[in-house]
């Protein structure tokens, strides 16, 4: 039987309020927010615990919980996929309440300030974290990981278990023996401030600064510095560090770094490499953010009971579409042959993306732009148009269709906007009374001049004879 993972660290209560905002409030200016729904979810080591969890790990939760209302609230939401192991919380249990419309927090309160004061945590969190077969330690500041109990527990731990510690800048120290810290940009900035090292800047030659500073401050193996969209760097004594790109990702990043700290432990658990637990970290928040964040495991909690974000199967233009609709986001459609993309296309396709939450690029199947263009087109195959444009940052899916028209795939996709170019002025577009029918709306972009595939082929054919 594979010893569980073991979670350490500060669990808080995390309610999202969403609704929708069109108006300000009478007596003073701030947003009215109507249609308001409630989403609950664990956060801080509960978030990560949770997350763990949904990838079918068996996981042990080790923190201090209050015996008060939203202590009772993350217990049901916690118990039924992992067990906890907590001692006493002096004080409110941490509750952070965000109200969010239109994909952007209006406001946050937070209450309960509880503290993981030193005293006996009883024997099953000491089983717990003996029995670990890999550890993380998710510090967020309350105090768990400032309990002396608790430090002298991970510090005993025998030298084969994985240790991941994500860190706070009100947090403790690692114990000795951690194999990767994982702070973000401002955390590792904090953090070798802390220690009287001043390293200024931001990007990848500070952060690769700050992470081998804090290598050496802490004695660690590995330190990967979490960059956003940038991805990870992972500083581990090596002469050059190893970045881990991420895929683009749009949306609401509240969660991320849980994610990523569960992933790059789930790999350290099973023998793996700092770089393979570090991309793996890196892929698995990517795919956090873009399935929707930490609200969307607040919808699955409610809906499913569980806290799976990645489906079976890979996310079609479909999943996105329904996906950005249940966020209360805007659906952007846009569509064409995309024949040898040019600069052109980027152009429209930047301009597409900024007027809405998603970008689902409708491309013509080769037999329909036979149709269109004559047969000596397309030059690229529809897969292969497909692959390109889903590189494309701006775009968020690709999905190919045989029609004359888009119309009929319009009419499954039902988007808020649907984008043309200005070249289609004045001319009467089939699709545009679908669109319309299910209140979406059509409308022109500007071109770039000049810039047309027909263009291209035809100063290609003029090069070459």
């Amino acid at each position: 039987m594979t010893a569980p993972l073991v979670v350490v660290g500060d669990v808080l209560l995390d309610i999202d309020i969403v609704g929708t905002s069109s108006r300000l409030c009478p007596d003073a200016p701030v947003p009215v927010v109507e249609q308001a729904e409630e989403r609950p979810r664990p956060g801080g080591a509960g978030l990560a615990a949770l997350l763990a969890a949904a990838e079918g790990r068996e996981v042990v939760l080790v923190t201090a919980l209050a015996d008060d209302e939203p202590g009772r609230r993350l217990r049901a939401m916690l118990e039924p996929h992992m067990e906890v192991a907590a001692f006493h919380l002096h004080g409110g249990t941490p509750c952070k309440l965000r109200i969010r419309s239109g994909g952007q927090s209006v406001a946050r309160l937070d209450a309960g300030e509880g503290q993981a004061l030193d005293g006996p945590v009883g024997p099953r969190v000491a089983d717990a974290i003996a029995g670990a077969g890999a550890v993380l330690v998710s510090d967020y500041g309350r105090g768990v990981t400032r309990h002396r109990a608790v430090r002298s527990l991970l510090g005993e731990l025998p030298a084969g278990v994985p240790v991941v510690w994500d860190p706070h800048p009100r947090g403790e120290p690692p114990v000795r023996g951690v194999r990767l810290l994982t702070p973000n940009e401002e955390e590792a900035a904090r953090l070798a401030a802390a220690d009287g090292a001043e390293i200024s800047g931001f990007g990848l030659s500070a952060a690769g600064r700050r992470g081998r500073r804090l290598g050496r401050m802490w004695d660690l193996e590995g330190v990967a510095i979490t960059l956003g969209a940038e991805g990870a760097l992972l500083c581990d004594g090596s002469e050059a560090p190893f970045l881990a790109p991420a895929e683009p990702a749009r949306g609401d990043s509240c969660g991320a770094g849980d994610s990523f700290a569960a992933g790059a432990v789930d790999v350290l658990a099973g023998g793996g490499s700092l770089t393979a637990a570090v991309s793996e970290g890196v892929r698995r928040a990517s795919e956090f953010v873009r399935a929707g964040a930490a609200g969307a495991v607040a919808a699955q909690l409610a809906e499913t009971g569980t806290a799976r974000l990645v489906p079976e199967r890979d996310e079609d233009a479909f999943d996105v579409a329904e996906r950005t609709r249940r966020a209360g986001g805007t659906v952007v459609a846009t569509g064409g042959c995309f024949d040898l993309l040019h600069a052109g296309h980027v152009s429209l396709l930047q301009h597409a993306r900024r007027l809405g939450d998603c970008l689902i690029v409708c491309v013509n199947s080769d037999a329909s732009v036979r149709r269109r263009k004559g047969p000596t087109r397309p030059v690229t195959h529809a897969a292969d148009r497909v692959r390109v444009l889903e590189a494309l940052s701006d775009v968020d899916a690709a999905v190919v269709f045989d029609d004359d028209t888009p119309a009929p795939l319009l009419e499954r996709l039902r988007p808020d906007v649907w984008v043309k170019g200005a070249d289609y002025a004045g001319t009467a577009l089939p699709e545009a009374e679908t669109v319309r029918a299910h209140n979406g709306e059509v409308v022109l972009l500007p071109l770039l001049e000049g810039r047309s595939t027909t263009r291209l082929l035809s100063t290609t054919k003029g090069h070459a004879s």
